[in-house]
């Protein structure tokens, strides 16, 4: 049965109310230099193998180069990270210029301070209306403690126990 699609606008708002974490997707261009995009559709999909899935955009500035990397790292923003959050998002020329980073055993840009990282490698691609679905084998990944970044309807905000 043909349906008409869902208003974006209002597909917006639905999907707005869902709270989410926010990452830094980081890997390197063919050309040696580190890139990176935000993304918040970080989702844990199998334990054996362990495999992760992101949700890019076609028309992101890094689509393409993501979908050609050997490997990349899912970095897990800290709450006081908003700022690379942002950078992360705009279009810079260079979203590295002055951010700190090191790099994982697999030889991958990861964010300094972040809250958790997590090293893949391209195990699928699936595609899904204007996005792909990207699931990554984890290889490696590293923790520390702190408040993660999220993100509800339409800002960041922090996140309270109570």
């Amino acid at each position: 049965m043909n349906r008409p699609d869902l208003d974006p606008a209002e597909f917006r708002q639905l999907l707005g109310r869902f709270t989410t974490g926010v990452t830094v997707i980081t890997m390197h261009l063919p050309d040696g230099r580190p890139a990176g995009m935000t993304a918040n559709s970080l989702s844990s999909v199998s334990l054996r193998p362990p495999l992760v899935s992101v949700c890019i955009d076609h028309g992101a500035e890094l689509y393409a180069s993501l979908l050609a990397a050997p490997g990349f790292v899912i970095n897990i923003l800290e709450a006081s990270q908003e700022s690379l959050s942002r950078r992360f998002a705009a279009k810079h020329l260079d979203r590295f210029g002055g951010v700190g980073y090191h790099t994982s055993p697999g030889g991958h840009p990861v964010l300094d301070g972040v809250l958790a990282w997590i090293e893949c490698a391209p195990h699928a691609t699936f595609p899904a209306g204007d996005h792909t679905l990207v699931v990554g084998q984890v290889l490696n990944g590293g923790t520390t403690d702190g408040a993660p970044l999220v993100y509800f309807r339409g800002g960041y905000t922090g996140l309270t126990r109570g």
